[in-house]
């Protein structure tokens, strides 16, 4: 009934895949787990050791980096059930009824489902402040909220898909690299696939610090002009690049562009504070497209 997929690199995720365990076991239905370990460097053994204690649940390495749309595959490929939960390592479910509440979606009529987003406030940050600010700003959203554009907020990180469905566009995403949850959006949309969001959180707690977040957000600009570059999406629901598209057909972009010469270095500065503004990652985001695009 339900495959439960795990792609990991470099995380402990023995947590989670206890809970997840026992909440499909509480839930009387039929299910696997099966982790993909993308040729880690650490918490192998202990990954393994806890997966394979457990019934139902499957654990396979590589010793070759794939990526994570590779893995994916991967995954989806051993799965023997129609519908995929998809689980980022770094996750953990908010509510003890979180299968239980992907479950009552399955006969929704919908081909792919999302839970959302939430970061725990108990929890002290001591690093990737950044990142915990962007996500309770941006992407802890409520689904009332999500539904009214249902191709705009997509995160990858916690969803249920139709097997058919994820195989047929996962192909697709012919790139590895951050960013590609927008690629992945637009294709959906594309194929017309009956989306549906839900307040179905997982706790994100694999908080990136601040430099890398940002290394991380400038990649994702990258694979969204590469995106329209190629060609790979006609439609799309990515404010950033409707905006930048906006402002270059203007020609507006020559401002940006010389605003970013003349603030990166500031907005950066506050960025990799102890205390950053998050709304000026948005700006910094909006001023570095521009560079990037016309650099090229």
């Amino acid at each position: 009934m339900l495959s439960i997929l795990i792609p990991t690199y470099n995380y402990n995720i023995s947590k989670l895949v206890e809970e997840i365990h026992e909440q499909a076991s509480e839930a009387g239905i039929e299910f696997e787990i099966l982790c993909k370990d993308d040729a880690s460097t650490l918490f192998t053994p202990e990954n393994e050791a806890s997966v394979n204690e457990l019934s139902y649940a499957t654990y396979f390495k590589t010793q070759q980096n794939l990526g994570r749309t590779a893995t994916r595959q991967f995954l989806c490929d051993k799965a023997k059930y129609d519908w995929l939960l998809f689980l980022d390592a770094d996750v953990i479910p908010k509510s003890k009824t979180f299968i239980k509440n992907y479950m009552s979606q399955i006969d929704s009529g919908y081909d792919a489902v999302f839970g959302g987003f939430a970061y725990d406030t108990s929890v002290k940050i001591d690093t990737g402040i950044l990142r915990w600010k962007y996500g309770k700003t941006y992407e802890e959203v409520d689904a009332k909220k999500r539904n009214l554009k249902p191709y705009e907020l997509i995160i990858s990180a916690n969803f249920l898909i139709k097997k058919s469905v994820f195989s047929k566009i996962n192909t697709r995403l012919d790139r590895n690299g951050y960013g590609l949850d927008n690629y992945f959006s637009a294709l959906l949309r594309a194929e017309k696939t009956k989306v549906h969001h839900i307040n179905n959180e997982a706790f994100h707690y694999g908080l990136e610090n601040n430099t890398k977040y940002i290394e991380k957000a400038e990649e994702a600009i990258s694979t969204l002009l590469w995106m329209r570059d190629e060609k790979k999406i006609t439609t799309h629901n990515n404010k950033l690049l409707k905006t930048h598209s906006f402002l270059k057909k203007l020609r507006l972009n020559y401002i940006t562009v010389l605003l970013y010469k003349m603030l990166n270095i500031p907005i950066r500065k506050n960025l990799l504070s102890e205390n950053p503004n998050v709304r000026l990652l948005q700006v910094y985001k909006l001023l570095y497209i521009s560079h990037k695009d016309l650099s090229k």
